[in-house]
C-alpha cells in the first residue's frame, strides 16, 4: 500500500492550487494508495518560531498530527505558489514549527554533521507561478525550490524530490489552465506507480 501524504501550501482555499489539487488526486487510480491531504491554512498553530531554537515553544495539537502524518506517509506531495519567488508565509511557518530538531533531523554531538531522520521517504513539489519557469529558473534560480527540496526535504533525509512547475498562471487562458490541470492529473497517474 503506497501512502500519500498531499499538503497544501496556498493560504487560500479556493485557489487554482486547489484545482490542481484536485485533478492531481483525479489521476490517482490505484487501490493500492492511500491518500490524506494535510491544508496548512486549516491548522490552528503559530507560524512564528519566536524564539528561533534557543527556547522551545509549545507545540500545538496540530503540528503534532502534522508531524503524524508526515511519519505515516512514504510520499509526499506539497503544492504551493510562489511569492516573491518564494514560499508563502504560511508554509515557511508551518516548516520551521513542524521540521524540528528530533522529529525531521538530529545534529551529532560535536560534529558538523547531521542525522536525516525523515530517510526512506520521497515527495514531489508542484509549484505554480505568474512568470513562465524558464524564467523563474534562468533568472532567479528558483529559490522556492532551493529552500524546500534542498534545504529542508533533502536535509531531512527525503529522497528524491521531484520538481513540476505550473506557468505562468498570471493572464493564462481557460485553454492554458486546462492544460496545467491535466499536467497535474498525469502526475498523479505517475506518483501512484
Amino acid at each position: 500500500m503506497k501512502k500519500i501524504l498531499i499538503i497544501n501550501g496556498h493560504p487560500n482555499p479556493e485557489s487554482f492550487n486547489q484545482a490542481m489539487i484536485d485533478s492531481f488526486l483525479s489521476g490517482i487510480t490505484s487501490p493500492n494508495t492511500e491518500v490524506k491531504i494535510l491544508n496548512i491554512h486549516e491548522l490552528d498553530f503559530e507560524p512564528n518560531l519566536k524564539y528561533g531554537f534557543t527556547k522551545r515553544m509549545e507545540v500545538e495539537a496540530d503540528i503534532l498530527k502534522a508531524q503524524e502524518l508526515i511519519l505515516w506517509c512514504d510520499f509526499m506531495v506539497w503544492f504551493h505558489p510562489v511569492w516573491w519567488g518564494g514560499l508563502p508565509a504560511l508554509t515557511k511557518g508551518f516548516i520551521d514549527r513542524t521540521f524540528t530538531p528530533g522529529f525531521a533531523f538530529k545534529y551529532r554531538e560535536n560534529s558538523p554533521w547531521w542525522d536525516k531522520l525523515l530517510a526512506g521517504k520521497k515527495a514531489r513539489i508542484i509549484t505554480t507561478l505568474d512568470t513562465p519557469p524558464w524564467f523563474y529558473y534562468l533568472l532567479f534560480n528558483r529559490p522556492s525550490v532551493n529552500q524546500l527540496k534542498k534545504t529542508t526535504l533533502e536535509f531531512c533525509g527525503v529522497k528524491p524530490v521531484k520538481v513540476s512547475y505550473f506557468g505562468p498562471l498570471r493572464n493564462s487562458t481557460t485553454a492554458s489552465r486546462q492544460k496545467m490541470l491535466d499536467g497535474a492529473k498525469a502526475l498523479g497517474e505517475k506518483d501512484v506507480i
